[in-house]
């Protein structure tokens, strides 16, 4: 590894990405650490050295007018014929994108509190005439104290300069899945478009999941330009209510309806900070995921798979004698005893009692075209039960889908020929046959031949 870079002395690298490699160093000026992006200009390919140049002096050029905590500040730049290289603000902390799967989500309250700090950050930029155009995940940093970061303003677009004007941006910029309908579409941006990435990320904080996925980006870009996305209280129903309309507004595809600035995201933010809780849920969410990983029903279920299981889902605390289904209604919930026993009836008949680990309401649930319940079930002592939402895993991942068909079908089966001997038992006396159908002589008699 090099040792400097200039006047800075390098201590090791932080990143590596297509065009640029990230290093942590020293300032000797002013004995702080900085992080330094260093790009290289290769010969043999002059037009992606030109607009590497250009997005280059696009990021030195607006991050120096935007001064606020939520950004990361540009010290300095540098080019030089063969390599060119940004100072900037050297931010101890881990990349947004580290919280987005299923199994490693942020608590709520603590997610909405990143989203609200954002939305400032990109009011300030785009009352400084900037839009980012490619806000995601691993573009946003969060130290400690779950401070956002945003940084890489390489693609941003100048609006004082840049609109109305033949721009020498490269068409699509962005990453596609975060991309708002217009910018796919190539028409002007402005700052609705980094509101609407910025719903994306929410959503998907949120759920541990995108609001569109498809498995090639032709489908993608038609979903993310044709499609309403999906209520994120019915993917994670712990949500308050009030989250529903507010992601919603963010990822209105109709730019009149949408969030006209980050302010006015942000104000609509707060309004549901309230209804969270503001501790700590990651020790509960813990605590759960272990209580399941020892229920029999969840035994082939793979880890990533029970944790979205848990965003799915909701714990109920039940008293002895409660109904939980009830013959004649029509209802696709289903759910696992946790702990506690129930009775399952029909016509006021007794048929069988389960306890934990046991899965209720599965029939109706996995019926194509009929949810109506065919029997009674009641609690006969204190029971934890754990309801799925069925609308939220009709939504899941393709994986936990095919997971439950799968176990659910097994169980279903089990509980048929459990039944079949019950019925055996009952009935007639079966025909006994004369023989295996193999071992049957059906050559006629001999008087005929």
């Amino acid at each position: 590894m090099m040792e400097k870079i200039g006047k800075y002395e390098l201590i090791r690298p932080l990143g590596k990405g297509a065009t640029a490699v990230v290093y942590l160093a020293r300032d000797p000026d002013s004995d702080r650490q900085v992080a330094i992006k260093l790009m290289r200009f290769g010969q043999e390919n002059s037009a992606m050295s030109r607009r590497l140049l250009k997005l280059f002096q696009t990021e030195d050029a607006i991050g120096r007018r935007l001064d606020h905590p939520n950004i990361v500040k540009i010290y300095e730049a540098v080019i030089e014929a063969e390599q060119a290289y940004i100072v900037m603000e050297f931010i101890d902390g881990t990349p947004l994108d580290k919280f987005c799967a299923i199994d490693h989500l942020l608590p709520m309250h603590r997610v909405i509190g990143i989203i609200f700090k954002c939305c400032l950050a990109l009011d300030h930029a785009f009352r400084q005439g900037v839009v980012h155009r490619d806000i995601k995940p691993a573009n946003i940093l969060i130290d400690a104290n779950d401070n956002p970061k945003i940084t890489d303003f390489g693609l941003a677009l100048n609006l004082h300069k840049d609109m109305g004007k033949d721009s020498t941006f490269v068409m699509g910029v962005g990453s596609p899945a975060y991309m708002s309908p217009e910018q796919i579409k190539n028409y002007p941006l402005n700052q609705k478009t980094d509101l609407y990435s910025l719903g994306v990320l929410l959503f998907q904080l949120l759920t541990g999941r995108l609001p569109f996925r498809a498995n090639n980006a032709a489908t993608l870009v038609y979903k993310i330009v044709n499609m309403d996305s999906p209520s994120v209280c019915a993917l994670n129903p712990s949500l308050p209510a009030g989250l529903d309309p507010i992601v919603k507004k963010a990822l209105e595809k109709d730019l009149y309806s949408r969030y006209r600035n980050g302010a006015e995201f942000a104000k609509d933010l707060s309004t549901v900070r309230y209804q969270m809780l503001e501790e700590d849920e990651t020790e509960q969410d813990s605590s759960h995921f272990e209580i399941l990983r020892k229920l029999e029903f969840f035994t082939d279920f793979e880890d990533v798979e029970l944790w979205e299981v848990l965003r799915i889902s909701v714990w109920r605390e039940l008293s002895a004698k409660v109904s939980l289904i009830r013959e004649g209604e029509s209802s696709r919930m289903f759910g696992v005893i946790v702990t506690g026993f129930v009775e399952v009836s029909a016509e006021g008949r007794a048929i069988c009692r389960l306890g934990a680990g046991e899965v209720l309401g599965e029939m109706a649930f996995l019926h194509p075209t009929d949810a109506k319940r065919r029997s009674t079930v009641v609690t006969l002592e204190p029971t934890l039960f754990l309801e799925i939402n069925s609308a939220a895993l009709m939504l899941g991942s393709d994986e936990l889908q095919e997971r439950f068909g799968k176990v659910l079908l097994a169980k279903v089966l089990g509980r048929l020929r459990e039944a079949n001997k019950v019925l055996a038992r009952l009935g007639q006396p079966a025909v006994q046959a004369i023989g295996a159908g193999c071992d049957l002589d059906l050559s006629p008699p001999l008087e005929l031949l």
